[in-house]
């Protein structure tokens, strides 16, 4: 499977696809009260509620990924860059990047360039969500 690369549970899908050992991960808020999960299937994941109902889905296309909501239609979409990826909305219009940096930091931001937010990842395993302040907003587990 190529290297796969999302909002607080839009990052639960990439921190997911960039590592391909996860089969399942629990989104958390930033006091600990778990958010929702994702859980991979044949063609990609799916994305769950704090109670188990199905909230949406990622499918892998030839460049990327295509996100669909809870009926199946088309919400937005992934495409591989040489330092992350680029969101799209539904329409194909950019919506912001991730970059990830020789440091591990994986940068968010906006359809302007400007930055939104951050991802660190601990040795554990655990992805801590940041917002553009460097305050805590969630995380991935």
């Amino acid at each position: 499977m190529k290297k796969l690369f999302s909002i607080l549970l839009l990052f639960g899908f990439i921190f997911l696809s960039t590592n391909p050992s996860y089969s399942s991960t629990n989104a958390y808020d930033k006091y600990g009260r778990k958010t929702g999960s994702y859980k991979q299937t044949s063609s990609g994941y799916n994305s769950y509620n704090q109670y188990g109902q199905k909230t949406g889905s990622y499918r892998e296309t030839s460049s990327g990924y295509n996100s669909y909501d809870k009926y199946g239609r088309k919400t937005g979409s992934f495409r591989e860059t040489s330092g992350g990826y680029n969101a799209y909305d539904q329409y194909g219009r950019k919506t912001g990047s991730y970059k990830t940096g020789s440091n591990g930091v994986t940068t968010k931001y906006d359809q302007y360039g400007r930055k939104t937010g951050s991802f660190k990842k601990d040795s554990s395993g655990r992805v801590t969500e940041y917002d553009k302040y460097g305050r805590k907003v969630g995380s991935y587990k």
